[in-house]
């Protein structure tokens, strides 16, 4: 009787745990489900905003790849830094390739220098290879006669196998128009993309613009609104009421007045007075943007004008800025401004019409087809401001 008294005794006692620490359990488990819960809630709260808005950039108008939109909204919501180092990393252990030649040779090698195109560009790597440097007219005539040649020249004497492409607008029967983005400048305009239809039968070019605005270090002023003031001694593109246009030092070359309908800046000039700028010996400079510096090997763009207020545009694979000045320099630039770098931006594009009774469908052909963007993308929405170019009707 005794034994088994205490053995059920024992068993109350085991069986009064038994219950007891599942209610100990259960109240833990309600605790930690409370907190996993609002942990979860508070991280959507958080991250919801920051999805949508990721989301909506991947998906807003336009040609940009998911990689640029990626970039690019990065770099809007305060982490340019760590897309600076990134960019930097990568190109530190991607640099261009030393010596060889170009790739299917120079475009257009079996050109011949025509007694009207500019003076051929002298090549920089060397003996010039077949076809380096020679001007050819491409695209429409303005009254009879070329107003675009383009040409291409290996940018300097080590990596000789990369080819930067120059096209050289005539601005005398030519006229400029700045074109927003929907992103840069942002808001509503009268010229914005797409390049309207009734505009492209007589389209010339089109080409990229600079840096974002807030890393342009500089202002714009399109359709008599200034988005951000000029800034004195920063390169400029002006374009004149005429619609001819011309790279300046703002406040030396061009200040605001009835001779400039529209301004864009970007950093300080690569090349003034025929020579490149004694600032670009050094290794970093933030005159020439944060964005990779100057130093860099990169997809650089940049628009010069010549002595006789011809636009040059240069782009290509591998370009310091000092590579790109020199090359602007060799190609007759007097004063040069950098516009664009890295693959996604740098893009010149012209276009001729197969049917002159249908002026006005175009086929686009970008200088230099290793450009990342489809030639046909500025028929369509894009995220940043840029340039077309148009035949000037007589009289204008």
């Amino acid at each position: 009787m005794f034994q088994n008294a205490s053995e059920e005794s024992r068993t109350s006692v085991v069986e009064r745990a038994s219950d007891d620490r599942p209610r100990d359990s259960k109240q833990q488990s309600k605790k930690v489900s409370l907190i996993r819960w609002g942990a979860l809630a508070l991280a959507l709260i958080v991250l919801t905003p920051i999805a949508w808005s990721y989301t909506s950039a991947l998906r807003a108008p336009g040609t940009d790849s998911i990689g640029a939109r990626s970039v690019e909204w990065l770099r809007s919501h305060g982490m340019t830094k760590l897309v600076v180092e990134a960019e930097r990393f990568w190109y530190s252990h991607h640099r261009p390739p030393r010596g060889g030649k170009p790739k299917g040779g120079i475009p257009g090698a079996g050109t011949t220098q025509l007694s009207s195109a500019p003076t051929r560009v002298k090549s920089i790597a060397g003996p010039a290879l077949p076809g380096e440097g020679i001007w050819r007219p491409v695209g429409r005539l303005a009254h009879g006669r070329p107003v675009l040649y383009i040409t291409a020249i290996r940018p300097d004497p080590v990596h000789t196998s990369l080819l930067t492409a120059i096209a050289r607008i005539d601005t005398t029967v030519t006229r400029t128009v700045m074109y927003a983005g929907f992103q840069e400048p942002g808001g509503v305009w009268r010229d914005m993309a797409p390049v309207p239809l009734g505009a492209r039968a007589s389209l010339v070019a089109t080409f990229n613009s600079g840096f974002r605005l807030q890393d342009a270090q500089g202002g714009y002023y399109q359709e008599g609104r200034m988005i951000r003031p000029m800034v004195d001694g920063q390169a400029t593109l002006v374009i004149r009421p005429d619609g001819s246009a011309t790279v300046a030092k703002w406040g030396r070359d061009a200040v605001m007045g009835p001779g400039v309908a529209e301004a864009r800046q970007n950093l300080d000039l690569i090349v003034d007075e025929a020579k490149p700028s004694p600032a670009l010996n050094e290794d970093w400079s933030g005159r020439w943007g944060y964005t990779l510096g100057n130093s860099t090997f990169v997809w650089r763009s940049g628009l010069g004008v010549t002595a006789d207020g011809s636009l040059l545009y240069a782009a290509g694979p591998g370009l310091t800025a000092r590579s790109l000045a020199n090359v602007l320099v060799a190609a007759g630039a007097l004063r040069a401004m950098e516009l664009d770098i890295n693959p996604e931006w740098t893009d010149f594009v012209w276009y001729n019409s197969p049917d002159r009774a249908h002026s006005q469908d175009v086929t686009p052909t970008k200088l230099l087809e290793e450009m990342q963007q489809p030639a046909d993308h500025y028929f369509y929405a894009t995220s940043k401001d840029f340039f077309a170019v148009y035949i000037r009707a007589l009289g204008q």
